[in-house]
């Protein structure tokens, strides 16, 4: 498939419009067209419903495969680009928020210290945003969060030739209101909570569908949803009784409502630092400074 038909498929389904994907992009509208009709003929199956935009079960199918083969070859590039481009003192480091703790921030003033002159920038992003960053060359390395059992790596999508070291395992925990019936308890199991009130945030917390991947169970539903990466309204939500939301124990602990940790199943909230195969000076030294 002809990746400049692929993206077009994809801005046509992200819009639900041609003439916004054509906007977009960069074309006319008849070239958007004309790609969508090229890409049909080449798979033979109508792909796109026309009026209303949409995609048919085979444009649903390819995509969910289209936005991870765009992005690796995004990263190809980014990649390639990697070996010609000079050593330089910037770094960007893409944080999801969970990711950027206190230890995180003392490592980054020491290599600001010591790698003059340094110019740094930390953008705080989600997950997805910040893994496509480095892989697509925008950020020099990501620190991403998540749960998973003791000393098993996150689920991350396949990162190609990127390199993925452990930064941290803490204790992972649930924010209640204060009022909650469950806020004084020691610790709380996540399959007793099923069946509550949750509040949606991906780009902060740990996602829902990960709650119930891990729990086994199509509970965890929620009752309102946060898009974004602001993690103190996330709990001042949680703290009003908008709903539960999952953070590491650290984190949690300081922000409004009550943090009580999780102990069943056995789980940790985990921090990753993901950079290319060949890293820059600066990403070298950080690894070193972050490794537990």
């Amino acid at each position: 498939m002809d990746p400049h038909l692929l993206r077009t498929f994809v801005a046509v389904l992200d819009h639900r419009s041609f003439s916004a994907a054509a906007s977009a992009l960069g074309y006319t509208q008849s070239a958007v067209s004309q790609h969508i009709a090229a890409l049909e003929t080449d798979l033979g199956t109508r792909l796109v419903e026309r009026r209303p935009v949409a995609p048919t079960p085979a444009g649903t199918r390819l995509m969910e495969h289209a936005p991870a083969l765009l992005l690796r070859l995004d990263a190809a590039r980014a990649d390639v680009a990697r070996l010609r481009q000079a050593r330089s003192t910037r770094l960007t480091l893409a944080c999801s928020p969970a990711a950027l703790g206190p230890s995180v921030a003392r490592a980054l003033a020491h290599l600001h210290g010591t790698a003059r002159p340094l110019d740094l920038e930390v953008r705080v992003q989600s997950r997805e945003e910040a893994i496509e960053h480095v892989l697509t060359g925008r950020a020099d390395a990501a620190l991403v969060d998540g749960v998973a059992a003791p000393s098993d790596p996150l689920p991350l999508p396949d990162l190609g030739p990127a390199t993925t070291l452990a930064v941290a395992e803490e204790t992972l925990a649930v924010l209640f209101p204060h009022g909650h019936p469950l806020a004084r308890r020691r610790s709380v199991r996540l399959t007793d909570l099923a069946q509550a009130h949750w509040i949606d945030a991906p780009d902060t917390a740990v996602p829902l569908e990960r709650l119930r991947a891990v729990c086994r169970t199509d509970g965890f539903r929620p009752r309102i949803r946060h898009r974004g990466t602001d993690v103190h309204g996330l709990a001042a939500l949680a703290a009003a009784g908008h709903g539960l939301t999952a953070l590491p124990l650290p984190l949690a602990a300081t922000l409004a409502g009550a943090a009580v940790p999780v102990h069943g199943p056995r789980l940790v909230h985990r921090t990753e630092l993901v950079h290319p195969a060949d890293p820059a000076d600066a990403v070298r030294q950080l690894t070193g400074l972050v490794r537990p």
